[in-house]
């Protein structure tokens, strides 16, 4: 078989289920994965011959994402912030939203010290912490999260991208303080309401981690609440606190984080919801 015939053949199937554009971003993102080509390479390589173990891992593929498993954990990794990222069934997958948060904070910090301590709550993956310590190699990043296998691949992910983050396993519901002093801290936690769980996708509701996803609809900031105490007391003075925030509760948010005394700057994302919160001590 053909790369040409494969992709015909991949693509038969996917189009019911998936729009075009979608179906055909998997198959390029495969080609890469399992054939190590580029879709220039396979748009010029059209007649070049597949192996049968390739075909059959392109055949396997199809059936998971025709189950809506998320192409990422396919794969097993995924690109965020220009870095390579491990991902699994125990971690988010990265989204392009958070890519911002991580942007918004280095843009912030372009004029402050370089050696700060940051901490990450709820880091997943790991995506957020070290793609801050890959731009900011002066600063002493740690990281807590209540899953160990979450942290399990973060700790993957840090060595494989060359950096050192102090982790911790920690339910940040529990703590009653910061062990130390921070000059930022950022969260992207739970925020989705079970009401929302009928807008969301099925590779989200079926293979991405509730206890990282959802909160209760009579008490959908308690995380953010939370954290603002901790941060209230632990970040120094002048020190930042920067949330992703529910889209539906980004005024409510942005209340809470000023009845604990944060000044505060509400931002929307590429798609003009409002996604992150800042707030400064």
């Amino acid at each position: 078989m053909t790369i040409s015939e494969l992709k015909r053949s991949f693509l038969a199937e996917l189009t019911k289920e998936y729009p075009c554009e979608e179906a055909n971003s998997f198959f390029g993102l495969l080609t890469e994965a399992y054939l190590k080509m580029s879709r220039l390479q396979v748009a010029l390589l059209r007649d070049k011959e597949v192996s049968d173990s390739d075909i059959a891992k392109f055949n396997s593929a199809r059936e998971r994402l025709l189950k809506h498993e998320p192409i990422q954990h396919i794969i097993g990794e995924t690109e965020f912030f220009d870095l390579i990222f491990q991902v699994s069934k125990d971690v988010l997958v990265p989204r392009p939203e958070t890519e911002e948060l991580v942007q918004w904070i280095l843009d912030d910090l372009q004029a402050e010290p370089k050696q700060i301590k940051i901490l990450d709550i709820g880091t997943g993956s790991g995506c957020i912490a070290i793609s801050l310590a890959k731009n900011l190699p002066d600063a002493e990043i740690s990281a807590i999260d209540i899953s160990a296998k979450a942290l399990e691949t973060a700790k993957l992910n840090a060595i494989n991208n060359k950096v050192v983050i102090n982790f911790a396993e920690s339910n940040v519901l529990e703590l009653e303080k910061l062990e130390q002093d921070f000059n930022l801290i950022v969260s992207n936690p739970p925020y989705v309401r079970e009401l929302e769980k009928a807008q969301m996708h099925p590779n989200v509701l079926e293979y991405e981690p509730e206890t990282a996803l959802y909160v209760k609809d009579d008490d959908p900031l308690v995380f953010y609440r939370k954290i603002a105490g901790l941060a209230q007391k632990a970040l120094k003075p002048g020190g930042k606190l920067y949330f992703e925030i529910n889209q539906y509760l980004g005024l409510e948010t942005e209340k809470l984080l000023q009845d604990y005394g944060f000044k505060t700057e509400l931002r929307k994302d590429i798609y003009g919801n409002f996604r992150m919160l800042k707030g400064v001590k």
